[in-house]
C-alpha cells in the first residue's frame, strides 16, 4: 500500500511543482527541524513529519536534526525514507557519529541534485557542516542551496556564521541559505548573516519556537542575490504536534 500511496503523492506533487513564469521560476521553500521525527507526544514517528512536507507542496525542503541508522529513531535512513515518502530527491549531511550511526541535516529537491557538498564549519558543542547543493530549475538554471544548524553559544554561532560567509563568499549562482541558527533576528550571528544574504521577513507572525508556545524566531530563509529573487509568500505554519519547531513556508521567484 505505501508504494501506491507514495506513487500517488509523488504524481500530485508533480503536477503542482515549481513552474516557469514570464519572468521567472516559482520555487516553494521549506526549512524545518523536525528533532529526527520525535513529535511533543515523545513519539518518533517520521510518517508524521513526511505528512507535513507533502503538505507544504515543497519545492526545496531544508531539514534539521536528521538520523541515519541512529538508535533512538529505529536504526533508519531518515533521507532515504523521508525521500520515499515525498517523491524527493534526498541528500544527507553527517554531522557525527551517535548511538551507532550518524546525525546531521538533510535536503529534498523536487528538482534534479547534480552535486552536493557537507562543508566543514567550526565546532561548537557538537560538530557543524553547511550541507550545500547545485539544484536544476525547470528553466535549466542552477540554483544553489544551502542548509545549516548553528549551535552551540553565541560565539561559536558566530565562528560558524563567518565560516560560512567564507565558504560562498566568491559563488555567483544564486543561492538560498536556510535552517535553524539558533539565533535571534538582532543577534551579531544574523547581522553577520544578513551582510551577505537577504533574510526573507515573517511578519507579525515569526515566532518559529516552540511549536506549542512559540515566543521565539531561530529559524530562517534567506537569499541572494536580491535582484534574482522576489519574495511571493511566506507562512510560519501552526504544527504544535510533529516537531517542536514551526515549519517556515517561503514562495520565491527566481529570476
Amino acid at each position: 500500500m505505501r508504494s501506491i500511496a507514495v506513487l500517488g503523492f509523488t504524481l500530485f506533487m508533480a503536477a503542482c511543482a515549481a513552474h516557469p513564469t514570464v519572468n521567472g521560476t516559482l520555487l516553494r521553500v521549506l526549512s524545518y527541524n523536525i528533532k529526527h521525527g520525535r513529535g511533543n507526544d515523545g513519539k518518533v514517528n517520521l510518517e508524521r513529519a513526511a505528512a507535513v512536507i507533502r503538505r507544504t507542496n515543497a519545492d526545496v525542503v531544508f531539514l534539521q536534526e536528521i538520523d541515519d541508522g541512529v538508535l533512538r529513531s529505529g536504526q533508519v535512513d531518515q533521507m532515504q525514507e523521508l525521500g520515499q515518502l515525498t517523491g524527493l530527491h534526498s541528500r544527507f549531511g553527517a554531522f557525527m557519529n551517535y548511538q551507532g550511526g550518524a546525525y546531521g541535516m538533510g535536503l529534498l529537491s523536487r528538482h534534479p541534485i547534480t552535486a552536493s557538498h557537507n562543508r566543514a564549519l567550526p565546532d561548537g558543542l557538537e560538530p557543524r557542516t553547511a550541507l550545500d547543493a547545485l539544484v536544476t530549475l525547470p528553466n535549466g538554471k542552477e540554483l544553489l542551496v544551502c542548509n545549516v544548524h548553528l549551535y552551540a553559544t553565541e560565539d561559536q554561532r558566530l565562528a560558524q556564521a563567518r565560516c560560512l560567509t567564507g565558504l560562498y563568499r566568491d559563488s555567483n549562482l544564486p543561492m538560498v541559505l536556510a535552517g535553524d541558527f539558533n539565533s535571534d533576528p538582532d543577534s551579531v550571528v544574523m547581522a553577520e548573516i544578513t551582510q551577505h544574504w537577504t533574510n526573507v521577513a515573517k511578519g507579525e507572525d515569526r515566532f518559529t519556537f516552540s511549536a506549542t508556545e512559540p515566543e521565539q524566531e531561530i529559524d530562517y530563509v534567506l537569499f541572494r542575490p536580491a535582484g534574482r529573487f522576489e519574495i511571493v509568500d511566506v507562512d510560519v505554519l501552526d504544527e504544535p504536534l510533529a516537531s517542536d519547531h514551526r515549519p517556515v513556508l517561503v514562495t520565491l521567484k527566481v529570476r
